[in-house]
């Protein structure tokens, strides 16, 4: 499980700094992703779902202007995945930030970390005047099973990948 970035302590001061209240809606949104398991992404849609589950009523619209809130004040990332919709993932502060590998395919995504292009955007950042909120790298490809399988014009257009939907963390350092 991810360790809490922020409590609601913390993401109250965050949101009052910036002129915004923390409001009981915004406080079941991040408890959500506070209790994602490492590597997991949510859409609105998924995010949705899962509140309806546990009894909560918010609208989608909700959730969507709230999702978009906490992504342009940098307390979510908002990552697009192969699946054409935007994913949000809590964002970690910098130097903890991580990239993504995305098979087009099967859209499994592998979450992997690198110095060098979080220093990078870092020094980028300073250097034009800007404070960093986020470093992403997102590498779009084809998984070795696809690729053995024939894609693009081999695979069979019903193939499903022994990967498929799976968020892979593994932590690995390119």
């Amino acid at each position: 499980m991810l360790k809490a970035v922020y409590t609601a302590t913390s993401l109250k001061s965050d949101l009052n700094q910036r002129g915004f209240r923390l409001t009981p809606q915004r406080e079941k949104i991040l408890d959500v992703f506070q209790r994602l398991p490492q590597g997991n992404h949510l859409s609105a849609e998924d995010l949705h779902n899962i509140l309806k589950d546990r009894g909560e009523r918010l609208s989608l619209s909700t959730v969507y202007r709230t999702l978009n809130l906490m992504a342009r004040i940098g307390i979510l990332r908002e990552v697009e995945l192969a699946e054409g919709h935007k994913h949000y993932e809590i964002n970690p502060p910098y130097p903890n930030h991580h990239h993504h590998l995305v098979c087009v395919q099967c859209h499994r995504t592998v979450e992997f970390k690198n110095e060098l292009i979080s220093k990078l955007g870092l020094k980028q950042a300073e250097a034009s005047g800007f404070h960093l909120l986020d470093c992403q790298l997102t590498i779009y490809g084809v998984c070795l099973e696809a690729l053995r399988q024939g894609w693009p014009s081999l695979l069979p257009s019903d193939w499903s990948c022994p990967h498929s939907g799976l968020d892979m963390a593994d932590g690995t350092d390119l």
